[in-house]
């Protein structure tokens, strides 16, 4: 087993709606990773996944957001799904739980829709990223700059566009996450695409 990760925890963040392989593949490599992580929501009980348009499995809830702290954990995860970050950015706990990671300059990685719940939490100002192509407007008028890449990495910042980047995702994810901090606030020093991280392996 990998061991990249020992040690770090990991806060999972999700409403119903959210695209279940985006949180089930990604959570699966951070654990064989080693790392521990915690399936977070809005609500105690269980939480809907969707495949697609279709109804998925339902996980159940670890931890409620009124019941964490940014503070406990080293990174965060943000699945995709079109409900599940409409959902998270209409939650104030939420928001300010996600902006925490950023403030702190610890690493988050958010896929497809996942970046919706950063630009609410006003952390892309600056920042390089990419998204499922229908946010690219939403972290454009945020501040951001939006590339259409498989992976992106801005200093601890990792976004990727859809399922089929998972892989790459993942990949970028972990070694980032096992670098850990990244400095207050991912202070813009660095950018750092798939093509870059493919030249240094």
């Amino acid at each position: 087993m990998a061991t990249q990760l020992n040690g770090k925890h990991v806060a999972v963040l999700v409403a119903d709606g959210f695209e279940q392989v985006e949180m089930t593949e990604p959570r699966k490599a951070l654990d064989q990773a080693g790392a521990k992580t915690t399936l977070i929501s809005i609500q105690g009980g269980k939480v809907q996944g969707m495949n697609h348009d279709s109804p998925g499995d339902q996980f159940p809830v670890e931890k409620t957001i009124d019941s964490v702290s940014a503070n406990d954990y080293d990174a965060l995860l943000l699945p995709g799904g079109v409900a599940n970050p409409d959902t998270l950015r209409m939650n104030r706990q939420a928001v300010a739980f996600v902006k925490a990671f950023a403030d702190a300059g610890k690493p988050i990685a958010a896929i497809c829709h996942g970046p919706w719940t950063l630009v609410e939490a006003d952390v892309v100002r600056g920042k390089t990223l990419t998204s499922w192509p229908s946010l690219r407007t939403d972290i454009r008028n945020a501040g951001g700059t939006w590339v259409d890449e498989e992976v992106h990495n801005h200093h601890g910042l990792i976004t990727s566009r859809k399922p089929a980047d998972i892989p790459a995702f993942n990949q970028k994810m972990i070694e980032e996450f096992a670098e850990g901090r990244h400095g207050r606030n991912f202070s813009s020093g660095a950018k750092e695409s798939a093509g870059a991280a493919a030249t240094k392996r």
